[in-house]
């Protein structure tokens, strides 16, 4: 990842001094153990929704609510659960979390029913929420300097690993059927991982808090948590229940609740106090921008399940053949993270729409090779993961690049949540697109073109990423905000 991420929490949190823990790379093992679940977990599941579909007897739209209710879950809960660890302690909240998304994951794993999968979705993110942030937080007061930079390397490199292992664990799990669990056994193997954090993080991660930690903003949450629920839950049953009127009411009520939000968060500002999200940070165009580049940008997390339908459903392939399927966007996405901090130097204010221009062509040929039947999928994808690995840490800087460092953990928390929304966004509204493109036909010509007309979407999402990023002002031509 970029170096930027080494800005995140900086406004919460508090060094210890000059003490160095001898335990710290011991520590970071564990960390980075806990921050490897959630990403590993999104990767499998998207693997194993065509045979979690076929097992449950799930509906397309509860299929899509499998994975947009968990990232609408966590976009809301993330900056609470950042603050929780400021609040209550850092370790304390990370084995919380790392606990409770094991038993989440054994709920998952049993569930009968699309429902209860979904609920256990809903926990999951709750409890991810609560873990994840207090990775980076932890890094940045075990760290100094110089090493800070290694173990931010060595978490970027873990997202790109995870999604690597995703691919071909989640596969072969799901086609080798263990102990006779076939889906069911993508959330189990979050259990045995878990235990390994959290008997780890009890030995050797040290406790830290910050002395001035900021409030939480449940009204906030609240009202943030009604207007995604009011557009998501529409966006995606809307086509299948043919668009009842209660379901445009919802949509009236998520106009009203965002509303409602937003006067409340400059309300809390101007008293001085916590906002969940602090608006004034918009006057800045290079936040403003970045802020609607990542929106755009995480909407692309449909390519994972439409990819994995057109895959299995279409081609019939197993799923571990989806997996090594998908392996040269997770590879070329890898390195090309790891490199990351490199590229930007050499490139400079071309990276991002360098990046973006790469997910436009490579995109753009899996589109084509898939409608038409030509070869160069795997060349397609290598590409486009080498864009999405530029672009990634690229939005973090453009958004947190020009922001006074007092706001850098809010401002961090807020692009995050924003990627989130962006996901849920994206199943919910290219995900839907992809199943109306579908409609009743089957075979494998229905999927194939159902899959290129989704992507033709992400597309021309991403060319507007690109165009927004073309529209970025010089980091020094900025008034930050203070």
């Amino acid at each position: 990842m970029s170096s930027s991420i080494q800005k995140l929490h900086t406004a919460t949190i508090e060094l210890p001094g000059t003490t160095v823990e001898p335990t710290r790379w011991l520590a970071l093992a564990v960390l980075l153990t806990g921050a490897f679940l959630p990403i590993l977990d999104f990767t499998i599941v998207n693997l194993a929704l065509p045979s979690i579909r076929q097992s449950l007897g799930a509906t397309s739209a509860q299929v899509q609510f499998v994975i947009s209710a968990y990232a609408a879950t966590y976009a809301v809960m993330l900056i609470s659960g950042g603050r929780l660890g400021d609040l209550l302690g850092r370790k304390r909240m990370f084995l919380i979390g790392v606990a409770g998304f094991s038993v989440a994951s054994l709920l998952c794993g049993f569930a009968t029913s699309p429902t209860v999968l979904i609920l256990g979705r809903i926990l999951q993110a709750l409890m991810a929420t609560v873990m994840a942030p207090q990775v980076l937080a932890s890094i940045r007061i075990l760290f100094p300097g110089p090493e800070q930079t290694q173990a931010l390397a060595l978490y970027g490199a873990t997202f790109g690993l995870a999604n690597i292992c995703g691919q071909l664990l989640g596969g072969f799990l799901v086609f080798a059927h263990p102990f006779g669990f076939a889906w069911q056994s993508i959330f189990f193997i979050n259990i045995p991982i878990g235990i390994v954090a959290f008997v780890g993080a009890v030995f050797f991660v040290k406790e830290s808090r910050s002395i001035h930690a900021r409030k939480l903003d449940f009204i906030g949450v609240i009202l943030l948590s009604v207007a995604l629920g009011c557009l998501i839950y529409p966006l995606i049953e809307g086509r299948e229940l043919s668009w009842p009127r209660w379901m445009i009411g919802m949509i009236c009520l998520c106009v009203i609740a965002l509303l409602g939000f937003i006067r409340y968060e400059i309300r809390l500002s101007a008293k001085g106090l916590d906002p969940l999200v602090e608006f004034a940070l918009f006057r800045n165009r290079r936040f403003s921008l970045g802020i609607l580049m990542g929106l755009v940008f995480y909407m692309l997390s449909a390519f994972y399940l439409t990819f994995s339908l057109y895959l299995q459903v279409g081609l019939h392939n197993t799923p571990f053949q989806a997996g090594l399927a998908m392996l040269p966007f997770a590879v070329s996405f890898f390195f090309s993270s790891v490199a990351s901090s490199h590229t930007t130097r050499r490139l400079k204010a071309y990276a991002l729409p360098a990046g973006f221009a790469l997910q436009v062509i490579g995109f753009g040929i899996v589109a084509v090779c898939v409608r038409y039947q030509f070869r160069g999928i795997e060349e397609g994808l290598a590409c486009a993961g080498i864009g999405y690995g530029i672009v990634m840490p690229g939005i973090i800087k453009a958004v947190i690049g020009d922001i006074d460092e007092r706001h850098a953990g809010l401002a961090a928390g807020m692009v995050m949540t924003t990627l989130q929304i962006g996901s849920a966004l994206g199943i919910a509204i290219v995900g839907g697109f992809f199943y109306t493109s579908l409609s009743a036909r089957t075979g494998f010509q229905a999927y194939a073109r159902a899959f290129s007309n989704s992507m033709a979407m992400n597309v021309a999402l991403l060319v507007l990423g690109c165009a927004l990023s073309l529209c970025l002002p010089g980091e020094s031509s900025t008034t930050t905000v203070r």
